[in-house]
């Protein structure tokens, strides 16, 4: 994989104060930007070109880190305007800056220690989903992870969504039909889910499970709890 994406256009409300000046992947973790620590990963895994989505505060991305010439990589901005457009529309507006191949996606408010080395470079349906444990905020999980590494919607036990995946383009095809949003919106605004939703139905999505160190960086707390 040469690609990766990585969504980082949320407003932050729920990291408020802290994110009214500065937006959530910008924020230090453990001595650097939280969004440097998936930089680093990507590079060492000999990711090239890595596509920031960006919305609140958006300027502030390139004024911290640059071309991406630090970490060996070329960093390209997809501003989403005003309004983000949430990781479906996200996705699909960043789809011209990304390559034929599967890429990487990731969530920019999110810190984990899984090896992104570990994630198939080919996935057999059009998405792999790394998995983590269920957390307090959290505890009723998102899929079930199945012997043969399948996702399945229904069944126990159910593991969360890291936020971090392998996708093929090909999960956007049906966009229009899936998203639950007006096709006409320009640019439209919509979410991953459904269109993910549907492919686990038809088998088309495999996982793995991680289960070292994750967290949501969603709110002051979690920050610096993580922090410490």
């Amino acid at each position: 994989m040469r690609h990766a994406l990585i969504f980082a256009a949320g407003l932050g409300e729920r990291m408020r104060p802290l994110t009214d000046r500065m937006p959530k992947p910008l924020l230090t973790v453990r001595g650097k930007p939280l969004i440097a620590w998936h930089l680093e990963k990507l590079a060492a895994i000999g990711v090239h070109y890595v596509v920031i989505n960006t919305s609140h505060l958006a300027d502030q991305f390139p004024d911290a880190l640059g071309d991406g010439s630090r970490w060996g990589l070329r960093i390209r901005y997809a501003y989403e305007g005003s309004t983000p457009l949430e990781t479906g529309g996200g996705m699909l507006n960043a789809l011209p800056l990304l390559g034929p191949e599967p890429f990487i996606a990731i969530s920019g408010d999110v810190w984990i220690d899984a090896d992104f080395g570990a994630l198939p470079k080919e996935p057999a349906g059009v998405a792999h989903l790394l998995m983590v444990d269920n957390q307090p905020h959290h505890p009723d999980g998102d899929f079930v992870l199945d012997a043969q590494g399948v996702l399945h919607r229904e069944g126990t036990p159910r593991l969360t969504y890291s936020g971090i995946g392998v996708y093929r383009r090909e999960i956007l095809d049906q966009w229009p039909s899936l998203a639950g949003c007006d096709p006409e919106q320009k640019p439209p605004r919509f979410k991953i889910r459904p269109l993910l939703n549907a492919a686990i139905d038809r088998g088309a999505v495999t996982g793995s499970h991680h289960r070292g160190a994750w967290t949501d960086v969603g709110t002051p707390e979690r920050l610096a709890s993580l922090n410490r």
